[in-house]
């Protein structure tokens, strides 16, 4: 077995694990960034929908944006329209591709220092008196498997996140907190270029939504999910996509199939061990309202980045050292994932009937400061005095 040595190992090529590279690299540290894909970017498995709030974390290249949005439009079950914009805003969020945006934010890594390595497998955690202490992994280039020591290894490895496992973490989700999600990349379709669109109806795509994300030129993403409690034989989320496409694109052309599943347990767990971090959808950090999580993806990656980068100094790389990270990304958006978690569970509670009450409240234009998980919150919970009781204390 080849044996290297860095200071970080960074497991998955998303916006999580490249942003926690570039942020360390840029501490001056040796990092190893690898991905078990051929392609960093590839498969998608995105609705592709962000708010410009990605631009405090890296400069945007316009190449990575299919569209820019003005807003979101939502559906309830019997139509009520609900529009959120931002203030004198013509342009809140962006519809990316996200082959380009990940491989963008990997040239960022290897532009700050950090080695990138695609086609390489990580299938186990090296474990030295209880603290990780490097990845065994395989490659398509190399004779033999490698052991990849660092002082840190970091899980941005996904839903499925192997890394926390193998770390001592349990990272396991019950069916209720997952969404299984199909989406469609499709053209010769007619849609609205200035805003996202969302759909919600137990017949539509029961525990879920769907969406409708413009890419221009007559394309858009179509996609929906459903809550992975409630798949099964011939209702799962592709059966429920291909009815929803039947009916609004009949004619439209599908060029593309993506598949996956989503987080939306909130925070459930800590995301850091001895010798270990989690980031992205590993850590959970998806708002399980939205199903959105790449600007917390960014933001917790920074965060890693910067704590990894003072325990290399400290040549302290103990939970206790680490759990800076953690005390700082709940501070950052913690509670506004816990918020994210409660009002799901309330409104997915609600019956049609009262979930066609919550959108009529909410009917109309929805004019905030921001376009942020956040606002979209706070707006919801004005409007909404039965939510407000439960979740004020966690929003102000």
């Amino acid at each position: 077995m080849n044996e290297e040595k860095y200071d970080v190992v960074v497991v998955g090529a998303g916006p999580a694990g490249s942003i926690t590279a570039k942020t360390a690299a840029e501490r001056g540290l040796d990092v190893l960034l690898i991905e078990r894909n051929p392609e960093i970017g590839v498969p998608v498995k995105c609705g592709e929908c962000v708010s410009k709030e990605i631009g405090r974390f890296v400069d945007i290249d316009r190449r990575w944006v299919c569209a820019g949005i003005r807003g979101t439009i939502t559906y309830g079950p019997d139509g009520t329209k609900v529009i959120l914009s931002v203030e004198g805003a013509e342009e809140v969020g962006y519809v990316l591709e996200r082959r380009i945006f990940d491989k963008g934010l990997a040239q960022e890594a290897a532009r700050a220092g950090a080695e990138v390595r695609v086609k390489t497998q990580a299938y186990g955690v090296v474990n030295d008196g209880g603290y990780a202490k490097g990845v065994y992994a395989r490659t398509t280039e190399a004779e033999a498997d490698i052991r990849i020591s660092a002082d840190v290894v970091v899980g941005a490895d996904g839903v499925e996140s192997r890394v926390g496992k193998w770390g001592g973490i349990d990272t396991t989700l019950r069916l209720a907190d997952v969404a299984t999600c199909a989406q469609f990349l499709m053209c010769d379709v007619e849609v609205n270029n200035e805003y996202c669109e969302i759909f919600f109806g137990d017949d539509l795509a029961p525990k879920g939504y769907a969406w409708i994300f413009p890419k221009g030129d007559h394309c858009a993403n179509v996609g929906l999910g459903i809550g992975a409690d409630v798949s099964s034989g011939n209702h799962c989320a592709r059966d429920y996509l291909n009815a929803f496409v039947g009916g609004k694109f009949p004619n439209g052309k599908i060029i593309a199939e993506m598949y996956g599943a989503v987080p939306l347990s909130g925070p459930v767990y800590e995301t850091v061990a001895n010798g270990l971090i989690l980031v992205g959808d590993a850590a959970r950090h998806v708002n399980p309202i939205t199903g959105g999580g790449i600007l917390e993806a960014m933001q917790g990656g920074e965060i890693a980045g910067d704590v990894i980068a003072k325990a290399v100094q400290e040549n302290d790389f103990s939970k206790r050292r680490l759990r800076e990270y953690e005390k700082r990304w709940r501070k950052e958006f913690g509670k506004v994932l816990k918020a994210g978690l409660n009002t799901k569970n309330i409104v997915l509670g609600l019956s049609s009937q009262d979930l066609n009450r919550f959108f009529h409240a909410l009917e109309g234009e929805m004019i905030t400061k921001e376009f942020s998980n956040r606002a979209l919150l706070k707006e919801i919970i004005k409007r909404n005095p039965r939510i407000l009781f439960k979740l004020v204390r966690m929003i102000f």
